[in-house]
């Protein structure tokens, strides 16, 4: 049942065993004193340590934390997407549990949501990461930005808040794939972004490879722009016109290589559609629980 009054922060975990003993106790303290009700979902997507031990002791000391067990890994969104369903609070906050973004600034959050912003978007301050991550993270924002159409400026920061309505929306829709924060994008009303502290992780090892950021933008375009279809067309059309004219001079073998560069390039993007809609049609679930543990569960 839902809670006007609630927030229910949302916490997909994978591989976190050492952090998520000071993150409880951060957490807790923060959440303890905003004098309000609430809820810690913690999602475990398929941790091969001791993740789901930690947290199962950690709701004996405190039954507002519920858990949420997968039977296997679905991807960090797609745990999300399940405690959105799962959630019962009027504010909905998402948090890593890596602790590479404080708690402590969830008060932040929920402040302007109370004072009617839908969805509060983060941009993280001084990040602590590697050179490289800090700059390929601001080239593919703008990429985004472009591809997308939407002006976020951080959307690999997940300590973000949501109000009710954003996330009954969202949990209405049943993509396979989605990006939490551009979906909320696309739906908010009156958003807001806030920057936020940033700290290094200290414990354990970031999940994300470069490979796997590489697949995670190509969701994000895939999923909300006909973008780069459009730039398949125009780029063709463009090279037919040069066509005509280096024939007319004579010129044939110059343009081979290039040519057969963008037939491949043009063929993986549309097969990065057309593999998306394969997913869509199959009607798969996305993801599967093997028990939640709330109560006295």
């Amino acid at each position: 049942m839902l809670n006007d009054n609630m927030i229910s922060i949302v916490i997909p975990v994978y591989n976190e065993e050492e952090n998520l003993p000071e993150l409880f106790r951060r957490l807790f303290s923060v959440m303890e004193n905003l004098n309000r009700p609430y809820e810690i979902i913690a999602i475990n997507d398929g941790s091969k340590d001791s993740s789901l031990p930690i947290m199962l002791q950690e709701r004996k000391r405190n039954p507002k934390l519920r858990v949420i067990d997968f039977n296997g890994n679905f991807g960090q969104h797609t745990a999300i997407i399940a405690g959105f369903k799962s959630s019962r609070g009027n504010q909905i906050i998402t948090l890593d549990a890596d602790l590479q973004n404080p708690p402590e600034e969830i008060p932040r959050i929920t402040e302007l949501l109370d004072s009617g912003h839908d969805v509060v978007g983060t941009i993280r301050k001084k990040r602590k990461d590697s050179i490289f991550r800090r700059y390929a993270s601001k080239l593919i924002n703008r990429i985004m930005n472009k591809v997308t159409g939407f002006s976020l400026h951080d959307y690999g920061c997940m300590l973000r808040g949501y109000s009710r309505g954003i996330i009954d929306i969202i949990n209405e829709c049943g993509e396979v794939s989605t990006f939490i924060p551009a979906l909320a994008q696309k739906f908010a009303v009156n958003p807001v972004e806030i920057e936020v502290s940033h700290e290094a992780r200290t414990r354990g090892e970031s999940k994300y490879s470069l490979f796997r950021l590489i697949r995670l933008q190509f969701d994000l375009m895939t999923a909300f722009s006909l973008f780069p279809l459009q730039m398949i067309t125009i780029l063709g059309m463009m090279i037919f016109g040069a066509g005509v004219i280096l024939a007319a001079f004579g010129v044939g073998h110059a343009v081979n290589f290039l040519l057969a560069g963008i037939i491949v390039t043009s063929t993986g993007i549309t097969g990065e559609y057309t593999g998306r809609i394969y997913q869509e049609v199959r009607k798969r679930p996305r993801y599967v629980i093997r028990k939640i543990y709330e109560g006295d569960k």
